[in-house]
């Protein structure tokens, strides 16, 4: 018997392997606005984050009065590797093998909407899962809003939904919920800041995951 009726995927550097572009898309909207360029270790600190959170963060310099325009050149940088992107390898053939397990599967992620709808567009993945959330039509990460509502949207108990992700924010998330979480190194953040965040395990490839959910799952 399966352990889980949902599970929940994080998206940049948990499905979709976008952790560099990221960074240098936040890095390189610093320079065009003349800020302090973040280190690669503060940029990706706050990858999951909503776009907004995790501007200001980043670059804890940047004026109010300045966001709109952080935000258009870092879209702008992001836009123009976005059709370059693809998942993880194997990871399009272990969400067809959950789907089939069969599990429930959602997204959660610090994506826009519109962000998300493409890059799943792009790469013909959207029919793989239930539902998806975002960080711009709910409460960001680590508030469990996001979690609340897709297990309320699925009929999911707490105790019966897995959230895989490659931050701290996503282990905090799922925490805040009730939710188990199972985190993965090949992403943002590193090992050891996922292991201080208590997931049940930290995984280091997409095989590794896919063996730790056919054990556990």
């Amino acid at each position: 018997m399966k352990n889980f009726d949902l599970i929940v995927f994080d998206w940049d550097g948990t499905v979709m392997d976008s952790t560099r572009v990221i960074v240098a898309s936040i890095q390189q909207a610093a320079r065009d606005l003349g800020l302090p360029v973040p280190t690669d270790e503060a940029a990706s600190h706050v990858i999951g984050l909503g776009l907004g959170d995790a501007l200001r963060i980043a670059v804890p310099e940047l004026a109010r009065a300045d966001y709109p325009r952080m935000v258009e050149r870092y879209v702008a940088h992001w836009r123009a590797h976005e059709d370059d992107l693809v998942l993880f390898a194997g990871m399009r053939e272990l969400l067809e093998t959950l789907k089939a397990g069969p599990y429930r599967l959602a997204v959660a992620t610090g994506k826009s909407r519109a962000g998300l709808d493409r890059v799943m567009a792009h790469g013909d993945i959207g029919h793989l899962f239930d539902a998806t959330r975002t960080a711009d039509e709910t409460r960001s990460k680590p508030h469990p809003q996001m979690l609340l509502e897709l297990m309320e949207d699925l009929d999911a108990a707490p105790a019966r939904t897995l959230m895989i992700g490659d931050t701290t924010h996503d282990a905090q998330m799922a925490a805040n919920a009730g939710v188990p979480a199972l985190a993965v190194s090949y992403g943002a953040h590193p090992r050891p800041q996922l292991e201080a965040a208590a997931p049940r395990s930290v995984v280091d490839s997409v095989e590794d995951l896919a063996a730790w959910l056919a054990r556990h799952g």
